[in-house]
């Protein structure tokens, strides 16, 4: 066994989380192929022996620790120099009982709520349906500074349409390209775009609606219209297939995080941000302002000051 240390987030083995589980933009995609229990990028057992689901939670936590820092490096770049503040985007997709609010709370809920502004999208309300397909989606988008997570998205304006059938081929088809102008619109605007499909078996999909009819806490989490969807399971699969396909581009790729095991979900996902975080080269802002002279006006305020306890 290889001691992973008491602080040290460990590498992913392979190569980056990003390069393991991106679709390659213009490839075809056939999640078929994909296996929804494997953990690419995961140490072997000579470091997460004798329990890796243990070790991955572990590592989640240390994961999380360094993402709040970023994440206020990220935010504090952004009130020094709003005109210039970067933006990160987490887009979350999957089948129903995926994993989206698992990850929001697990992951993302390490982060300064102040910092970070979430967004459910259900079906468009009668005013969302007035406007173009996309308004609803500038509405939500994070401040800079900011970690903007939507679980759910602007995908579901096309999956939806298509695989239940609610509208003609020539209107949803055609928004594929305006996705992917929105995309390259914001990443010109300096928002740095994470796709997420959190991609999950019939089986266990099966499992996770079973207990929450077993459990009377999650019975609010539950719809009958879940089982019908199972039934159109195959032409859900399809459709991802497509997205994933049509609308991963070099600016803004889609990664295939396998979700039957939670606590990989967790740590893949986790480790998706700290690296799209390090690409951006954080950073604390300097004072703009003279410190000497500050903490002389400062101590004249008033009598002797105890800094930190002392």
């Amino acid at each position: 066994m290889v001691d992973d240390g008491d602080f040290d987030v460990v590498a992913p083995t392979g190569g980056a989380v990003r390069d393991l589980l991106q679709v390659r933009p213009g490839g075809p995609v056939d999640l078929a192929e994909i296996d929804p229990r494997s953990t690419p990028g995961l140490p072997g057992p000579e470091v997460t022996w004798p329990d890796r689901k243990a070790w991955a939670r572990r590592q989640l936590a240390r994961l999380g620790a360094e993402l709040a820092d970023q994440q206020e490096m990220l935010f504090a770049g952004a009130k020094a120099d709003p005109g210039v503040g970067r933006r990160v985007l987490l887009v979350l997709q999957a089948m129903d009982c995926g994993g989206k609010d698992g990850t929001v709370k697990r992951v993302v809920g390490a982060m300064n709520p102040l910092g970070v502004h979430i967004r459910a999208f259900g079906p468009p309300t009668a005013e969302e349906l007035r406007h173009h397909f996309l308004w609803r989606i500038r509405r939500a988008l994070p401040p800079p500074g900011s970690l903007g997570v939507f679980n759910r998205s602007h995908y579901e304006d096309v999956l939806v349409p298509r695989v239940q059938e609610r509208a003609p081929e020539d209107l949803w088809r055609p928004r594929y390209a305006e996705i992917d102008e929105f995309e390259r619109e914001l990443t010109d605007a300096g928002v740095v775009v994470v796709k997420v499909f959190l991609h999950i078996s019939n089986v266990e999909q099966a499992r996770r609606l079973l207990a929450r009819l077993d459990d009377p806490t999650k019975h609010w989490k539950y719809h009958p219209s879940d089982v019908d969807a199972r039934s159109r399971w195959d032409d859900y699969q399809a459709a991802y297939a497509e997205v994933l396909a049509r609308c991963g581009t070099e600016v803004a790729p889609w990664y295939v995080v396998p979700a039957d095991r939670k606590w990989y979900r967790d740590w893949a996902v986790a480790h998706l941000l700290r690296e799209t975080f390090d690409t951006l080269d954080l950073g604390y802002p300097p004072a703009d302002f003279d410190i000497a002279r500050e903490r002389e006006r400062l101590l004249g305020t008033t009598g002797p000051v105890k800094v930190n306890g002392s």
